[in-house]
């Protein structure tokens, strides 16, 4: 069976036409789908006959909830969801006072190897369907009993290493006829495979661009992130300059402080160099300190310093608000806790 979460309105339309069906169906069906309704036989304007056929050839993929966590001042949940395969992904809902806001994952796992992120423990399993990342929003909007206006894929997994599923599941979520989430309301994270960054920005779409930098040099960056070692901090940047001369739009840096890594002042200076004169937003993240790795936090004293060297040098610098802090609400910790047994503190 597939799972219908998988298809855009067109293949649906070709799919009643080759079933004998009139295409109308199909925006029926979507209709009922984004509405929250997740039962064939709850679409009651749509002929028993017709709902026969959708059972016989589709599922409607939502997955089943397994722990859900809520942050002491309820702005934060984060979420473990399995799969139909049994899998087991995350992904957490953000409260903001312009809307909500939904972190999502694209792969079972991780195999970017980056030390400070615990989705990449154990490897990749499996790559995400387009349905599958729909599915997390449409559950989370089921969970909170209200919308989610903004995506951002940052979850477990490497978004430009599934990158045909990423794209569709673009185009859906983005649809009239699916969530309409607009597409400046989308951010994509990448670690940094350049080739798919160059791809996307051929695309010309108006979604963010955040690139996980996390190092003023190539020396820095490989102790933390092996995609160092095929790709360099000088063909990133040129990449990115490439990215904002297609889309004029700006990109924003990742930049996960580390003490006595990458969190030096003369870190900072390096970096003002490298970003001079781009359109471009650095946000710092105080490391997310986790069990299977020996990194620290800055201390608040060299994250601020940090930002004061950044913006003294003209680039624009946010230090990220940390949300879900009391629940390790950072991508992959509660998918690991749970199948090692253990309790997320």
């Amino acid at each position: 069976m597939i799972n219908i979460l998988d298809m855009d309105l067109e293949e649906l339309k070709q799919w009643m036409k080759s079933n004998g069906e009139s295409k109308f169906r199909a925006k029926q069906v979507f209709d009922w789908i984004y509405k929250d309704i997740c039962e064939f036989e709850n679409m009651n304007n749509i002929p028993q006959s017709v709902r026969g056929k959708l059972q016989t050839y589709f599922y409607i993929g939502i997955p089943r909830l397994i722990e859900e966590y809520t942050s002491k001042n309820n702005d934060t949940r984060k979420y473990l969801f399995e799969l139909g395969d049994g899998n087991l992904i995350e992904c957490v809902v953000m409260k903001y006072k312009h809307g909500n806001s939904i972190c999502i994952s694209t792969q079972v796992g991780c195999r970017m190897g980056c030390k400070f992120c615990a989705s990449t423990i154990g490897g990749m399993i499996r790559n995400i369907s387009p349905g599958e990342m729909l599915a997390q929003i449409l559950k989370a909007q089921q969970l909170i009993n209200e919308r989610i206006s903004n995506v951002v894929l940052m979850g477990s997994g490497e978004p430009f290493d599934n990158f045909d599923n990423v794209m569709k599941f673009l185009e859906i979520v983005n649809s009239e006829n699916g969530l309409n989430i607009g597409q400046r309301h989308i951010t994509i994270s990448t670690c940094g495979i350049v080739p798919k960054i160059k791809e996307f920005a051929d695309f010309n779409m108006q979604i963010t661009l955040a690139i996980s930098l996390h190092a003023p040099s190539d020396e820095i960056r490989v102790k933390s992130m092996p995609i160092a070692n095929k790709y360099s901090i000088a063909e990133i940047i040129d990449v990115s300059k490439y990215y904002i001369d297609k889309t004029n739009r700006r990109i924003t840096f990742e930049y996960a402080l580390v003490k006595g890594l990458n969190d030096s002042k003369q870190d900072a200076e390096k970096l003002s160099a490298l970003l001079k004169d781009m359109l471009c937003h650095v946000n710092l993240i105080p490391v997310n300190e986790i069990k299977e790795n020996e990194l620290e936090r800055s201390s608040n004293d060299d994250v601020t310093e940090f930002k004061r060297v950044l913006e003294a040098n003209n680039i624009q610098t946010t230090i990220r608000r940390e949300m879900g802090l009391d629940i390790n609400a950072a991508c992959g910790q509660l998918r690991r806790s749970h199948i090692k047994g253990e309790e997320l503190k």
